[in-house]
């Protein structure tokens, strides 16, 4: 019999899994990427949502503390965004010890080789300038991702672009351990695994938009290049940072380039006045409009979006613990479950020698 927390209750929603690394603030490229998805579905969906504090230490291993702090920055995010804890569950990856003990299972089915392979992997040694010296926890994160996931049995999981091949890999270890340990043909469809197996093969929900572009006109939008409008910034910052978005138009009645251009790809994400923006492209590609005008319209767009924000995160600042008890309600819901999958695929692997019930204090 399935051990659960209140509020754990079976339901006939499919299960949702998603979640970030606390690495400092959410943007609008989270926005877009994954969090409006986690919106919609939270009414359709068994939503769970991991704030992946262990991770961050794979890069910030002296920086803990730092960490922590981060860690009630993004839930705090989840929840001015729109995040609703009475629908969704918001937890903490290193309260949940099935984790942990399900990232050494599945390390046992994946090589090294397919892990240095993984192109998220690579951009990351790269990017962050890691070089050789990375930890040996840094090739265990994409291990731990997959046990963050599978420890949740989700049918979906919203992603951005840049993560789909770690989905992939989820995908390649549930049927790994679903043939090895459950009996499943390994020629067996997703459907067979969701029926037999003990894990389902997860099928990854990618935003409507895959990779939004930073302010720079450059790179990915990102904390560390600082090129972000953050879901906490003030109306005055998200003006002030509109107007700096690099276009590469050198006069205002120069004829303007729209493709490639981060100010039009801003209008087409989150300008839902569509008439409007294609007005204002013809105009720009004419040079009959400049880029002042387009930038102050898109502040105004972008401020639009994030007022009702303001105002939840206004509530929550006056009530400094209110984070912290969704937290450690969501932690325990979390607890349950993911127990239970640990249960299910020590029992599948024949280590299943006692039962236990993981209660937070």
């Amino acid at each position: 019999m399935a051990m659960t927390e209140p509020g754990t209750e079976q339901t006939d929603r499919p299960r949702l899994l998603t979640g970030d690394t606390p690495t400092g603030r959410l943007h609008l490229g989270h926005y877009v990427g994954s969090i409006e998805n986690r919106l919609a579905q939270q009414g359709s969906h068994d939503c769970y949502f991991i704030i992946a504090n262990t991770h961050a230490l794979t890069t910030r291993a002296a920086e803990s503390h730092a960490v922590r702090d981060d860690t009630v920055s993004i839930a705090t995010d989840y929840l001015a965004a729109g995040i609703d804890p009475d629908r969704s569950t918001i937890f903490i990856q290193s309260e949940v010890p099935a984790i942990a003990e399900l990232t050494w299972f599945f390390a046992m089915l994946i090589g090294y080789g397919r892990l240095m392979r993984n192109p998220t992997v690579k951009d990351e040694i790269v990017t962050k300038e890691l070089g050789d010296s990375y930890p040996f926890g840094f090739l265990m994160y994409p291990v731990g991702q997959i046990a963050d996931i599978l420890a949740f049995r989700p049918a979906v999981v919203p992603v951005g672009e840049d993560q789909l091949p770690h989905i992939e890999m989820t995908r390649e270890v549930a049927r790994r351990f679903n043939s090895t340990y459950a009996g499943v043909d390994p020629q067996a469809g997703d459907k067979q695994h969701a029926a037999d197996g003990v894990f389902p093969v997860p099928e990854a929900v990618v935003g409507r938009v895959g990779r939004l572009i930073g302010t720079d006109g450059k790179n990915k939008m990102s904390k560390s290049l600082d090129n972000a409008i953050y879901l906490s910034d003030t109306a005055k910052q998200v003006a002030k940072k509109c107007n700096r978005i690099f276009t590469g138009r050198m006069s205002p009645t120069d004829p303007g380039k729209i493709e490639g251009n981060p100010l039009w790809d801003y209008h087409d994400a989150f300008n839902g006045d569509k008439t409007e923006v294609a007005d204002m492209k013809q105009r720009y590609r004419e040079g009959k409009i400049g880029d002042g005008d387009c930038k102050k319209r898109l502040a105004e767009v972008i401020n639009a979006l994030l007022e009702p924000m303001r105002g939840r995160r206004a509530a929550l600042e006056s009530d400094p613990d209110s984070v912290t008890r969704v937290l450690h309600t969501g932690t325990a819901r979390a607890n349950a479950v993911a127990e239970e999958t640990l249960w299910l695929a020590k029992s599948a692997m024949g280590f299943d020698f006692f039962r236990r019930q993981v209660r937070l204090s």
